[in-house]
């Protein structure tokens, strides 16, 4: 099946006074339908430029990016939008949530600008908010929620529209143990129902349970492996060992 993902020779620049910054440098990838991939990295290592450019928070300076099978780095302002709207679902570590708002509210409001979902969005949230186990609670606001119903409910509102890919960016890590091993559970769930994941970490715990782990640093990927692999050739038995160096050993 197509990619819903393909980066060709992505570069990010930035300029800092006299300082240039590669902050992605030729990076290369392509991901398929109903894949879970955990992208990992030490601090500078390109891995949360990378999550922006997917996401389409931020465009290249160089390369293509196809989302989907649409050429995203050739569109406009609002083109963009729409696609961030419609086709990618966002999961952040603060949950993002609208206090003033009920979590159905919260989850209804991705729709509120959609071409596709304004009109029933009220029973799609419903839904939504049944899939990840909160249906007798969407009449709660985010401060009668604990941690782990506020992830989820920010899941909710990722899944809403229905995206080509689900990105999340530290899920876990405002998480107590045991709630970050519930909302790991929920996204399996996710990826065997058929959803795309990317996430962002530097959990060697987290990263376990996706099924492709890739490793950056300095702005390129340094290595591309099925979990079972990475595992191995990195040694899962030491979570240190695995999240400090994403250079391929010998």
């Amino acid at each position: 099946m197509p990619a819903v993902i393909q980066l060709d020779n992505i570069t990010k620049v930035y300029k800092v006074g006299d300082e240039t910054i590669r902050a992605l440098d030729g990076v290369n990838l392509e991901v398929g339908p109903n894949e879970y991939v955990a992208v990992m990295g030490t601090s500078g290592s390109g891995k949360s430029t990378l999550m922006t450019i997917l996401g389409c928070l931020d465009r290249p300076t160089a390369g293509t990016y196809l989302l989907d099978g649409k050429l995203t780095t050739r569109m406009g302002s609002a083109a963009l939008a729409r696609v961030r709207n419609e086709r990618i679902g966002f999961v952040f570590q603060s949950f993002e949530l609208l206090p003033r708002f009920t979590a159905l509210k919260n989850v209804e409001l991705p729709l509120i600008y959609s071409r596709s979902g304004w009109w029933n969005r009220r029973k799609r949230a419903k839904a939504a908010l049944e899939t990840v186990g909160l249906g007798p609670r969407m009449r709660h606001r985010p401060n009668q929620l604990s941690g782990g119903q506020r992830q989820r409910v920010a899941i909710a509102r990722a899944l809403v529209a229905r995206p080509a890919i689900l990105l999340a960016d530290e899920p876990t890590g405002n998480l107590d143990s045991a709630t970050s091993d519930e909302i790991l559970g929920l996204f399996d769930q996710l990826h065997t129902s058929g959803q795309t994941i990317i996430l962002v970490t530097h959990e060697a715990d987290v990263a376990r349970h996706a099924r492709r782990v890739i490793r950056m640093k300095d702005g390129k990927i340094r290595s591309d492996l099925g979990s079972q692999e990475d595992a191995a050739r990195y040694g899962h038995g030491t979570p240190t060992t695995f999240a400090q160096d994403s250079t391929p050993k010998a």
